[in-house]
């Protein structure tokens, strides 16, 4: 009887086909409900002797003595493996997302470029980004021009320098022609020296204008390109809400409703953001290119009108005007110091 009863309880524990003990979830925790936390045994192959599952009788495995080392159980509070933050986890979560947001953007500008889909346009800041648009082109145009020039002035600068010189030998070579000589050298070389001087008047010119195009505007077109990306996701986003408002309204579509509703709401407050932040922009940009262009288109005229004028007192006063110091010919550059104690 005794022996039944062994039997009938031992036959209650189940097989697998590969003789591994076939342990329900239930049954693992009543086991292990005194562990603080799950543990682990790696046993290697050779540390299982081949007899030590070998069944003895029916339905009933005998286990061995193991041999490997039982790992030491960790006291305090032991962090559920659920709660871990997995880094690869949350980097291919990224991933989807950006993926998921790129696809939208893409098919929304497809949409926009085949004329079947709608985007969200504010005239009067669109109208100011074309005008801006179309500055740049023109001002670059003019720095193209104004170094075209700078770069003939100074050829035309090195060629009267080389004349006055060759005159000024040949004065003193030729004493029946000494004095023709004499004041076709100096007439040269003074055309030299206030070419110089309208040379660096362009030259402060051009720098202040590439600042303005290149960095102050530039800045400007890059806040632009966030608007146009931030408009872009809005759209997208939208024309999801709208597709999915038409459809049918049951408990499999409403929870995504909601979740494209809150999508939408996030990337309408990024677009007005950017809007305001560009028009602002834009603002401040007009005022600053008035006041620079002020300045240095004065600068230009009236080095200019001096220059032909042969007025080199006037030509001097006006690059005092602008603060601006000429680099005397063959002289070394200032030190570090000498410029920063002006």
């Amino acid at each position: 009887m005794a022996e039944e009863s062994h039997r009938s309880s031992a036959a209650e524990i189940t097989v697998t086909s590969n003789g591994d003990l076939d342990q329900s979830p239930e049954t693992v925790f009543q086991r292990d409900s005194y562990t603080s936390g799950p543990m682990t045994i790696n046993v290697p192959e050779s540390c299982v002797s081949p007899n030590a599952f070998s069944p003895t009788t029916e339905g009933v495995f005998e286990s061995g003595p193991y041999k490997g080392t039982m790992p030491a159980q960790q006291s305090g509070a032991v962090v559920p493996s659920d709660d871990i933050r997995n880094p690869a986890m949350e980097k291919l979560d990224l991933v989807r997302k950006w993926s998921i947001n790129t696809y939208k953007c893409t098919r929304q500008i497809l949409s926009e470029k085949m004329g079947r889909g709608s985007r969200t346009v504010d005239l009067e800041l669109e109208a100011q980004i074309d005008v801006l648009r179309d500055n740049k082109r023109k001002y670059q145009n003019v720095l193209k021009l104004a170094l075209t020039l700078a770069n003939q002035l100074a050829q035309m600068i090195k060629t009267q320098r080389q004349l006055g010189d060759a005159f000024a030998d040949l004065g003193l070579k030729s004493p029946e022609l000494h004095e023709e000589f004499g004041y076709n050298a100096e007439t040269q070389k003074l055309l030299s020296r206030n070419g110089e001087t309208l040379l660096g008047a362009i030259n402060f010119f051009i720098s202040s204008v590439d600042t303005l195009v290149d960095k102050t505007i530039e800045d400007t077109m890059i806040n632009i390109k966030q608007y146009e990306l931030a408009r872009v996701e809005y759209d997208a986003y939208r024309t999801d809400l709208e597709e999915l408002n038409l459809g049918p309204r049951d408990s499999t579509t409403l929870p995504k409703i909601e979740q494209c509703q809150q999508m939408f709401q996030i990337h309408r407050e990024k677009y007005e953001r950017m809007r305001n932040s560009v028009a602002i922009k834009l603002k401040l940009l007009e005022e600053n290119k008035v006041k620079v262009l002020h300045n240095q288109l004065g600068l230009f005229h009236n080095a200019i009108s001096a220059y032909f004028a042969g007025n080199q007192q006037q030509l001097e006063e006006t690059l005092k005007q602008f603060h601006i110091k000429l680099k005397v010919p063959g002289g070394d550059n200032p030190s570090w110091l000498e410029e920063h104690s002006t």
